[in-house]
């Protein structure tokens, strides 16, 4: 006897399978990371990163209007930092002059709706490069959370609605909530990287700003003193849970793809908005294999923001946001 619920009836065609999809992607979906440089005319490739871009502040102002006119109303800033400005307490971090400060203030003038969020972590101002401070040989933990909350204050003051503490010091987010609060900047959001894996998918990325850690002797040659063991699930629940009662408005887990499972372990563990940051490697990963021939680049995409959005995220951080959007013609 054949089945009388055929589930085959709602596959059909591309009009059934639209009406009854249970994830949907949108503009609203994404914030856009935007990676700054000093200069003038400056709209210089990645390397290993095709297709996506280093602005200088002119520049910028015609990519923030390009995204908003796209639909993308939320970025997420990156600065690439002079080698000469670099040191070991993240001095320039702190700069009111500096190139962030200068970026958030530039983006506002251009488009005051846009949503900014400001990386807050010391590796593009380190000498090592480094998210905190390097005191013997160790990342020092309470002198790296100090200079983080004076950072968040500073993009703060520039006119950043959200501050994103990507360093995974324990106690940042108190310290800095605490700080933003006695500098009556009680309205400014925090985005919590809370899980945030020591992956090998940051490569793209760290040559993008040149933050990779330095090889010198005595000094950590990777960040798993701080970032999470890759090989940790119920770790994750526990730093999130610490963020979120140190007071995060928005909780990230980094990276994407290999990670959907802890998305969807903190998605059935708490009421909080999550990002999920599709991370570079991943980025140049298809953009790779796309250009070998091997996966269509489009579908793919698509499919991957798809997952991740089905495992829970809320916000999906990604390098695809224009691609996806310009393909779905919103």
């Amino acid at each position: 006897m054949f089945p009388i619920r055929r589930n085959r009836r709602l596959r059909q065609s591309d009009a059934i399978r639209r009406l009854v999809r249970e994830t949907i992607i949108s503009p609203n979906d994404f914030l856009v990371p935007l990676f700054i440089v000093e200069g003038k005319g400056i709209k210089e490739e990645i390397a290993s990163m095709p297709n996506y871009y280093r602005y200088s502040l002119d520049l910028l102002k015609d990519e923030v209007k390009t995204l908003w006119s796209l639909g993308l109303k939320s970025v997420l800033l990156f600065v690439k930092v002079e080698d000469s400005l670099k040191d070991n307490k993240g001095t320039e971090a702190l700069n009111p002059n500096g190139l962030m400060q200068r970026a958030i203030k530039t983006v506002k003038e251009v488009c005051p709706d846009m949503l900014v969020m400001t990386d807050v972590a010391l590796d593009p101002f380190s000498v090592y490069g480094h998210d905190g401070i390097v005191e013997n040989g160790k990342i020092a933990n309470d002198a790296t959370v100090e200079v983080l909350a004076e950072m968040s204050i500073s993009h703060a003051e520039a006119g950043a609605d959200f501050v994103a503490p990507s360093d995974m010091m324990d106690g940042r987010i108190l310290g800095i909530r605490e700080a933003l609060d006695q500098s009556n900047l009680i309205d400014v959001g925090i985005m919590s990287y809370s899980a945030k894996y020591a992956s090998a998918f940051y490569g793209p990325f760290r040559d993008a700003l040149d933050s990779a850690p330095v090889d010198i002797q005595n000094i950590p040659k990777d960040k798993k003193t701080y970032q999470m063991d890759v090989a940790n699930r119920e770790e994750a629940i526990r730093e999130t849970e610490m963020d979120i009662n140190e007071g995060a408005d928005i909780v990230m887990v980094k990276p994407g793809l290999c990670y959907l499972d802890i998305v969807r372990d903190i998605k059935n563990s708490f009421d909080v908005p999550i990002a999920v940051y599709q991370v570079s490697g991943e980025y140049a990963m298809l953009k790779a294999a796309a250009e070998k021939g091997w996966l269509d680049h489009d579908s793919v995409m698509l499919e991957q923001v798809t997952s991740i959005k089905r495992a829970g995220a809320d916000i999906i951080a990604s390098y695809f946001a224009k691609d996806v959007v310009k393909l779905l013609k919103y």
